[in-house]
């Protein structure tokens, strides 16, 4: 999938770093802004109804268009794909800046939920750079490079907004962030394109008028330009029917394995700092510590995928089973924890297990779909990912009426039922994946 050669060059190894600075500049100026939304829409006078419905449609937006934008990416090249989204994403912070009243904020919401996918996309551009051996390394980098921007984000945000219209120089900031960002796409070397292929296999899938457009840009990198030969009409026709290929092929368990593992983690968090006041007493900055205890944790946990990938002979199958069953653990540990000691011990191997697992589980999928292409297979795990978003906020509710440890049990639950699936499918997935690196 990836072009191996082109890791090992300077030119190579300039594009990852790129991509890894391109990742922090994204979450670092989205951290900033996001935890002061809720807060704003309140200023603005909205209700706690408006504010969820809001929330919701933003969820909405990203569930369907995360595949659409994926498979887009595909289609007319990662880097024209990633300057799009950017700049949109920029429009998108803009406009928080201005909103005076929760329509403008509400309008303002729109472009972010469509287009904020910058992080797949960019995942995508790193999977089609390297050899599948070596993609969970450089993933596990990436997620660190990103989630350093995460960590710093809210600290720079929530000095700003101590300031005179703090809200709006957060967002202003954000908006020159992601304008900067763009930027640094449009100079990354053209080398790149080279790696942006559709693999050959998938190109008998697309329609006749898809194919005679891809044909025809071949001369240019062997990547698909856009231009006028490639219509806007056939553009749309080639990402529907990569997304429904992904959709109706053999991978949905996979696909269920990671949506019960969102869910059992997105449960553990959901009432995190209620439950550590009402069960131990804990103040909500001693818990904004633990959240960044285990936040750092994750991030430094991207750095051990080289070194795993190598113990483990790069079984990723047998690696995301240890991983899922070590984050079950942790989590049945932190719901029937006495101590608080136990809770810490029960976050620090939290922390790295899903860390490891949320990468094992997209070189899967990227390893056993590689035909659909690496951007409609990442955007189809975001929008699995967006389905459980939507669904926590339900199931959360319904098990703290029986007990503030009933959502974190309830993910233990999950968890457990994702172990059994992975298990049962073992002898099909855990073969095929192997065949496939054992063919480097």
């Amino acid at each position: 999938m990836g072009d191996p050669s082109l890791k090992s060059t300077p030119s190579g190894r300039s594009l990852q770093q790129c991509l890894h600075l391109v990742g922090f500049l994204d979450l670092f100026g989205v951290s900033m802004i996001v935890p002061l939304l809720n807060h704003h829409m309140k200023s603005l006078g909205a209700s706690p109804t408006t504010a969820g419905i809001i929330g919701s449609c933003y969820g909405i937006l990203q569930l369907f268009s995360s595949s659409i934008v994926g498979s887009w990416s595909d289609i007319v090249g990662r880097r024209s794909a990633l300057i799009t989204c950017i700049l949109i994403s920029a429009l998108g912070y803009g406009l928080l800046g201005l909103s005076i009243n929760i329509y403008i904020y509400a309008i303002a919401r729109i472009p972010v939920g469509i287009f904020k996918h910058s992080l797949s996309i960019s995942k995508a551009f790193l999977s089609d750079l390297v050899s599948e051996k070596e993609r969970p390394h450089v993933m596990g980098r990436f997620n660190s490079a990103s989630s350093m921007g995460f960590i710093l984000g809210p600290v720079v945000g929530g000095y700003l907004t101590e300031l005179k219209g703090g809200f709006y120089i957060t967002s202003f900031l954000c908006t020159c962030i992601f304008i900067i960002n763009a930027g640094l796409v449009w100079m990354m070397p053209q080398t790149m394109d080279k790696a942006n292929l559709l693999p050959p296999s998938n190109h008998a899938r697309l329609p006749n008028t898809c194919n005679h457009a891809i044909d025809e840009s071949q001369e240019s990198n062997g990547n698909i330009p856009n231009r006028s030969a490639h219509t806007f009409w056939v553009q749309i026709v080639s990402v529907l029917k990569k997304v429904t290929g992904v959709a109706f092929s053999q991978m949905w368990d996979i696909f269920l394995v990671r949506l019960l593992m969102a869910v059992a983690v997105m449960l553990y968090y959901s009432n995190f700092a209620l439950a550590m006041e009402e069960r131990f007493h804990l103040t909500p900055r001693m818990t904004g510590y633990l959240i960044s205890y285990g936040s750092t944790l994750g991030a430094l946990a991207g750095f051990l995928l080289g070194p795993l990938s190598r113990l483990y002979q790069y079984n990723i199958y047998t690696m995301l089973l240890h991983s899922s069953v070590l984050t079950f653990f942790s989590i049945l540990l932190y719901s029937v924890a006495p101590k608080m000691w136990i809770v810490i011990l029960s976050s620090t191997f939290l922390a790295f297990s899903t860390s490891i697992g949320r990468i094992c589980i997209v070189d899967l999928e990227l390893t056993l779909g590689q035909k659909h292409g690496s951007g409609t297979l990442i955007g189809v795990g975001q929008s699995v990912t967006s389905v459980g978003r939507i669904l926590v906020p339900l199931f959360s509710g319904i098990a703290q009426e029986y007990s503030p440890c009933g959502p974190p049990q309830l993910g233990a639950v999950l968890a457990l039922a994702s172990i059994f699936l992975m298990y049962k499918s073992k002898s099909h997935y855990d073969g095929t994946a192997q065949s496939k690196y054992k063919k480097e």
